[in-house]
Formats: structure tokens, sequence, C-alpha cells
């Protein structure tokens, strides 16, 4: 979906609907990778041997069941039967020897069986997409008719306006909104339980606040709070459809950074704003995210593709979407080439190096890099992303992986936010303390105040076109 997003010409600000390829190279690569089937982490021998054995089944029954070259079906089955006999004569192997049987499976076997299920990702990829395209005709078609039902045209003439500088401020909608239907809410125990037509939405009473602070400060249209609840039922229903209705699905990638870091890149260079967040997860109240129809209410920018600054210090840690990542290190990289203003951005991504990835390299490489620093693996913390309704002993987690934080600066940015050993010394430190022992829940639910007190808001900005 985040992938598809940054190609996506479409109206729709969920679902992609007018893309090209038609085939989203990322959905096609995370099948290709389940193919003959998903490979999971193993712990003990016999789980190992399970595993081998199911994979080499599933290679003989695919490229059984797939047009495939003769040579391909040979190597396949020499393979799989080879397979078979070592796990009936060898009962003494340990566990390591089944991983390794099994990655020498996988390298003689993968290729063959890749291409011949080939054709059939690409038409499951295809499909998808255009179930997609058909559900957007639907909602345009509703959202079309809704308007109409309360006398609202969709046509909005764009005022003409001289380009000129403004103050950063929240996306507003060129379309008015129509009346929101009523919704129902009630409390169980700490949770704010919202419902409309049977599906309940929940939030934590200090996530609840915290919305309700946000709107207070960000909504211009609703001054007696008649929309609040519909609005809140809205942008958490989206967020839920987006990352996945179960149990802290998707919650990854909406992972933040721990609050004293938050507070140290504050202090030291001047942060205060985000690049990426939502009303759920932000520490700032300034901050862009995916979805300003939703969001725009509660302080958003709108998408940080779209967000032009001129000057500013900006935290950027993007959802670990290698497209998305790649597009944002091109957006930044325009913003600081055509500013004389101080900017910069402070970037937090994996460190993924088997193979590195294309954004790494680039930021590795780009005249804009000022420092870069490695935090180790499972030594640092992030928030998890269903802070907004998770228990408190589950608000952080330990990185499995190395985090690389890069400093893009243009030269008078560099001037003012410099990494300078003593602000690089003090980073690290604050990633060493434990968010669990940080008092995190009240920090976050008053993230917004933390913000009105730090100064005026970041800008200025060139103005942007009614959303």
């Amino acid at each position: 979906m985040l992938e598809r997003k940054v190609v996506d010409k479409g109206s729709d600000p969920l679902l992609p609907s007018n893309c090209e390829p038609v085939v989203s190279p990322s959905m096609f690569r995370e099948i290709m990778n389940d193919i003959p089937i998903r490979l999971s982490r193993i712990k003990f021998r016999e789980e190992a041997k399970r595993l081998l054995f199911k994979y080499a089944e599933a290679a003989r029954r695919l490229i059984e069941s797939r047009s495939a070259s003769p040579d391909s079906r040979k190597v396949v089955k020499w393979n799989v039967e080879d397979t078979f006999s070592w796990l009936r004569k060898d009962h003494s192997a340990s566990k390591e020897d089944y991983m390794d049987r099994l990655e020498h499976l996988r390298k003689q076997c993968g290729p063959h069986v890749s291409a011949a299920a080939k054709d059939s990702v690409e038409g499951i990829c295809s499909k998808i997409y255009h179930i997609s395209l058909e559900y957007v005709r639907r909602i345009r078609e509703k959202h079309l008719a809704i308007l109409k039902e309360n006398n609202i045209s969709e046509e909005v003439e764009a005022p003409e306006v001289e380009p000129r500088l403004v103050y950063c401020y929240p996306v507003r909608l060129a379309v008015s909104a129509p009346p929101m239907p009523s919704v129902e809410m009630h409390m169980e125990n700490n949770v704010v339980c919202i419902r409309y037509k049977g599906e309940m939405v929940k939030v934590s009473r200090n996530y609840f606040s915290k919305l309700w602070l946000l709107y207070r400060y960000s909504c211009i249209d609703d001054s007696v709070f008649e929309r609040f609840l519909p609005r809140v039922w809205c942008l958490l229903r989206r967020y839920q459809m987006m990352f996945g209705v179960g149990l802290y699905e998707g919650t990854g990638l909406q992972g933040s950074l721990p609050v004293h870091v938050f507070e140290v890149l504050h202090r030291l260079f001047g942060v205060s704003f985000e690049c990426f967040a939502s009303p759920l997860n932000c520490y700032f109240r300034q901050y862009c995210s995916a979805f300003p129809d939703t969001d725009g209410y509660f302080g958003s920018r709108g998408p940080c593709l779209d967000f032009s600054p001129l000057s500013g210090s900006f935290e950027a840690n993007p959802p670990f979407c290698e497209e998305l990542m790649d597009a944002m290190v091109s957006h930044f990289e325009k913003l600081l080439e055509s500013s004389p203003e101080p900017l910069s951005f402070i970037v937090f991504i994996p460190e993924w190096r088997e193979p590195p990835t294309p954004v790494l390299t680039r930021m590795e490489q780009s005249r804009f890099k000022r420092h870069q620093l490695v935090l180790p693996a499972f030594e640092h913390e992030y928030r998890s992303g269903s802070q907004h309704i998770c228990k408190k002993e589950e608000m952080h987690y330990k990185a499995v992986h190395n985090t690389a934080v890069l400093f893009l600066q243009n030269d008078p940015g560099f001037a003012k936010w410099g990494p300078t050993p003593e602000r690089l010394q003090e980073l690290s430190t604050a990633y060493r303390q434990s968010g669990r022992s940080h008092g995190s829940s009240s920090s976050s639910s008053s993230s917004e105040a933390k913000d009105r007190d730090s100064g005026r808001e970041q800008g200025p900005s060139r103005e942007p076109h009614p959303t």
C-alpha cells in the first residue's frame, strides 16, 4: 500500500486507483518471497525438520502444477527426491543441519519455482489492483451523492494568489464538510470506545485527551466540538484499515522515537516538526501524515512528499518501505538544494546492509550529509505503533536491527544545527535510556503542550494549494 501511494495519481486518500505499473513491485516481491511456502523463524530441531519437508513437498507440487521447462522440472524433482532421501536416512541431524539443507534446497530450486509462479503472481497483483479500482469508483459515487444531498458543490475555484511565504499551518479542505452522523461513546476502564453503526474503535483515555487538544488547536470549522467524535471515529477507522484490524497488526509501520529522544532533538537541534507521523503517534503538534482528509482537523500538514518547507529543523522517521524512503530522499535533496534559509532533516532509517538499500547508499553519498550515527540493534528502542491502545508495559520495544541516523543539512542549516560531538553524545545517551521508566504515557498525551511552549511554529513554507 505504501509503495502504491508513492506513485498513485488517483483521488482516493487510501486506495490506489491510478498507478503505473499496474503490478505493484513491492507486492510482487512480498508474494514471491513466500513461494513455494512462507518461511518462519525456527527455534527447535523438529520445527526445522518439518519446515524442510514442507518446503520440498510444496516445491514439487508447484513445479508439477505450472507450465515449466523440462530442465526446471528435472532440477526441482531431483533436488526434492534427494532431500526426501536424506530425511529418511539421517536421524541424528541437528537443527543447523536441517537449516543448511533448507538453504541449499532454496538455492537449487528457488529460481525455477519462482519462474514457474511468476505469471500467476502477476495475475494476483493485477486482480487486487482492479478490485481497488472498483472500490474507489463506488466510494467516489457515494461521496458525490452525499455532497449533492447537502447542496455542496465539489467544484471549487482556486483563488488567484501571488507566490508568497507563510508560516506552517494545518492542511485545510477546499470542499465544505457535510453534516456528520451521530456516534456513540462509552468508557471501558481506561479505554474510550466510539461506535458507529455497530462498528467500534477504541483509544486510551490519555490519547483521547491528546486528540481533543490537537483538535482544539487545529480545527477551524467546529468551535463547539459537534463534529469531534465522528471525526475521531473516522480517524481511528482509517488507520485501522490502513494497518490491519488484528490486535497490534501493522504497528511497526507506526513506530516512533522515544519521548526522551524527541526532547533532545528539540533542545539541541531545534526540531519541532515530524515528517512522518499521525495524530495518534505524533510528539509535536506540527507533523506530516498520510491522510489530510481525516488528519487535518488534528494538525496534520498533509503528506510529507507534498510539503515544501523553506526553513526549519525536521525529524523524519519514515515507514520502512524502500520506495517511500527513496522518494523521501529525492524530495529532501530538492528542498535543500533550493532553499537559502537554514534547513535540516534528521533521518532515522534501518541500516540494512545485506544488501545495502539504495536509499541508505544515496544518503551516505549525498553532498548534504553532515554526519551519520549508527545505533546498535537491541541497544535502542522505538515506541509502539499501537501506543494509543496498548498496555503501558508494551509501549516500547527493542529495535532488532541497527538504526542509521543521518543529518541532511544545507550550509545555513549546518551552521545553525550542526551535529557537533557534544550534541551527538547527548543524543546517543538519550537513546540508551529506557522508555519504560520515563513516564511515557503522560509525556505523549501532553506533547502538544510541549510544542506550544517551544516557541513559534516551524516555518516559513511555500504556500500549499487547498486539498
